[in-house]
Order: structure tokens, then C-alpha cells, then sequence
């Protein structure tokens, strides 16, 4: 279930996703880049791990993704994620986005004791409205903190980006923003963590798993795949499989999926 932020959140956070993952124990999960940064919260205190090694804690927050990343699920959980805005992190605690790339670090080590008091209150609510009201509190609090903050013209950069669905170039955002280059790629990376090529590359990958997701029976993969702006199906498999490690096929049919770039494989994959 995914559920969206009031509008003065929204800068900030672009929606909470309510999941389940259920059935038999000991899952792998895969989270694969969508040029945003979450918190994860495991309402029911269930087990995630890295390689089956790294206990991860209970509440925790996921920087920008080079990779996917998988995790391993040791008993079957409910997640609440809250998914920020690319920016949104840096927006309301002004830290480098480039410190928390591909970081996954326990909630708490970030908003301090807070987080703690949050976590402890929504794994007590039972129903979904109170949860949202309660995580919109807490970030409209952190957000009316940082109301003297600066703005930038990121945020239009951005929308541009998305609506031209990630084909863009450099020199266009140039023309565009009226900003240099180096100012560009300084901004991307402080307040977004990735470079402007790599996050248009991401954007496209998306907009071509929207079309994948409600493609029509009689709609062949080649198709949406020159609608998305690759140059034919080989190129979109290589950049498929390199931010999630597996083809769109396998996508398709190998895996049941929690949210977009949150999945889980089949017992038969």
C-alpha cells in the first residue's frame, strides 16, 4: 500500500509503502536503485541481514544505491518505508548525500533518539492512519526546523529530468538551470549523492518499468523498450541487469514484487 505524504511534506518525502512479505521464512530480498533514499522500519521485529551475516537493525535508513543490494529475510515481516525525495534528506538535515551512498546505517545514528521513540510508537499502532499521522508529525517537526534553510533551483532540475524520462544530457541541463557544469555535478552530488548522467540513467530505467508494469499482452518488450529511449534490447538488458542484476524477463516472471525496486524471488527462480 502506498501512501502519500500532506503537501507541505512533500518536497521532502514522496510516499510511505506498507508491505508484507509472506509464506515461508529465509527470503532474499533485493533493493535496487530509484535515485531515492528511505527508512526502513520492521514493524514486527522481524530479521533482515546482509549475506546472511550483517544483522540489520530494526529501523534504518538507505542511502543511494550504485548497486543492488540483497538482503536476507530469516521470518516473514511487515515493512513500513518511508521514501524520501531524491533531495529530501538533504533538504531536512543538510547532511551530504554523498556520505550516505550505498550506506545503510541504524535510523537513530541519524535523527537521534527521536527515531528510537518513533520506532517504539509505531510498532504499538495498530492501524495504518494512526502510523502516518504519527511519521507525519515527526517530519513535519524536522521540517519546520529547517524553514530558514536555502532552496535551490534543484528541484526544478529534477522534475525537468523526470519529465523529459531521464534523456537528458549535461549540456541540457546547462542550457536548462543556467547553472556550469561543475556547479551541476556539485549539487547532484551533495544533495542527491550520484551524478546527473547516472541519475538520468535511473529515471529511464524506471520509466521503462512503469511501461513494463502495465504493458498490454499484444505489446512486445521491444517496444517499450524504444519508447524508454534505448537504442534496442541489448543495451536494455545490459543496463537492466546492472541495476538489478537480473533481465526484465526474469523481472517479469522470477520475482514477486514488494514495491518497484523491492523484490523478493520465487521459490522457483
Amino acid at each position: 500500500m502506498q501512501i502519500l505524504p500532506p503537501e507541505v511534506l512533500s518536497p521532502y518525502i514522496k510516499h510511505y509503502l506498507f508491505l508484507e512479505s509472506v509464506g515461508d521464512q529465509h527470503k532474499t530480498l533485493r533493493l535496487f536503485s530509484d535515485a531515492n533514499t528511505g527508512i526502513v522500519f520492521l514493524l514486527n521485529r522481524g530479521h533482515l541481514s546482509i549475506n546472511q551475516s550483517q544483522h540489520l537493525p530494526y529501523s534504518f535508513l538507505y542511502g543511494q544505491l550504485s548497486h543492488f543490494q540483497d538482503l536476507a529475510l530469516i521470518e516473514q515481516t511487515s515493512f513500513i518505508i518511508v521514501v524520501f525525495q531524491p533531495d529530501g534528506l538533504y533538504k531536512l538535515l543538510g547532511l551530504s548525500a554523498y556520505e550516505l551512498k550505498d550506506q545503510i546505517v541504524a535510523t537513530r545514528d541519524v535523527f537521534g533518539q527521536s527515531a528510537e521513540s518513533l520506532y517504539a510508537t509505531l510498532i504499538h499502532l495498530k492501524h495504518s492512519a494512526e502510523k502516518v499521522n504519527e511519521l507525519n508529525t515527526f517530519f513535519y517537526n524536522l521540517a519546520n526546523q529547517r524553514k530558514s534553510s536555502n532552496q535551490t533551483l534543484l528541484p526544478a532540475v529534477l522534475q525537468y529530468v523526470a519529465h523529459q524520462k531521464g534523456l537528458v544530457t549535461v549540456e541540457q541541463l546547462i542550457k536548462y538551470s543556467g547553472y556550469t557544469e561543475r556547479h551541476i555535478e556539485r549539487i547532484f552530488a551533495q544533495q542527491i549523492g550520484m551524478s546527473p548522467k547516472k541519475f538520468g540513467n535511473i529515471v529511464q530505467l524506471h520509466s521503462f518499468l512503469k511501461l513494463l508494469r502495465n504493458k498490454p499482452t499484444e505489446t512486445s518488450l521491444t517496444t517499450i523498450c524504444y519508447e524508454s529511449g534505448y537504442f534496442d534490447q541489448s543495451h536494455l538488458i545490459r543496463s537492466f541487469k546492472k541495476y538489478t542484476g537480473i533481465t526484465p524477463t526474469q523481472y517479469l516472471n522470477n520475482t514477486n514484487k514488494l514495491a518497484i525496486n523491492f523484490m523478493e524471488f520465487k521459490d522457483n527462480a
